[in-house]
């Protein structure tokens, strides 16, 4: 089954998962993308790929005709090496991939020359956060409530009030409400956009010609048992 994807990721110095869904969805709207699946990625620091066990199994689950739509590209990863292999990955699947921040489509029919400054931006950046002193100007810091998020709006749009959705999630309604105003979550709720939670699954491998790089060891390690 083909799908379309709002893929987000919570990770110390990005942007808050609403404004992440905010951007997403008002550009999904500008370009008449639907959104079939929402991916939320959550993580208490900034991990290396081959810790991401969740994303790896959302990119082997890839098909072909898929699309995922990001706020921004380092949302992939902010290692340049890192998101070369994903890019090359989603690519392997013939997947879409819509950037929302640079308004771009990284496809098999993408130029690489437009995708080689994107990467030397990210370079650039990851060599200023390594010399920058305190949080990145514009992102939030990480809450407690952060795992809470799709329950939160999910709530709120069956019509609960905050105090009611505090009592659901046993928390402070104060604290509660400070959250939900600071990422813009009653906004979000007001805009009516149905949100849908579905369990990624594996896909098969069998007839399959894999070129992925996080799929290569499974490639050899079944050349192996064949031979």
């Amino acid at each position: 089954m083909v799908y379309s994807y709002s893929y987000r990721r919570q990770a110390p110095g990005f942007p808050s998962l609403a404004t992440q869904q905010h951007d997403i969805l008002a550009f999904a709207q500008q370009k008449e993308l639907n959104i079939d699946k929402e991916v939320v990625e959550y993580a208490t620091k900034n991990l290396r790929i081959d810790e991401r066990e969740e994303f790896e199994s959302f990119l082997r689950s890839m098909v072909d005709g898929n699309t995922v739509i990001v706020a921004f590209l380092s949302i992939l990863s902010d290692r340049a090496e890192e998101l070369i292999k994903v890019i090359n990955c989603m690519l392997t699947h013939n997947v879409n991939l819509w950037v929302v921040s640079d308004n771009i489509l990284i496809n098999k029919e993408t130029r690489m020359t437009q995708v080689f400054p994107l990467l030397n931006l990210l370079r650039e950046d990851r060599g200023e956060k390594t010399t920058q002193i305190g949080r990145p100007k514009g992102s939030k810091s990480s809450s407690k409530f952060d795992v809470y998020h799709s329950q939160i709006i999910a709530l709120l749009r069956e019509g609960l009030s905050v105090s009611a959705v505090a009592r659901e999630l046993e928390v402070s309604r104060s604290s509660l409400k400070d959250y939900i105003e600071s990422r813009g979550i009653k906004e979000l709720v007001q805009g009516g956009w149905k949100q849908t939670q579905d369990t990624v699954g594996e896909r098969g491998m069998d007839n399959i010609v894999l070129v992925c790089p996080f799929e290569e060891a499974k490639v050899k390690q079944k050349e192996g048992e064949i031979a």
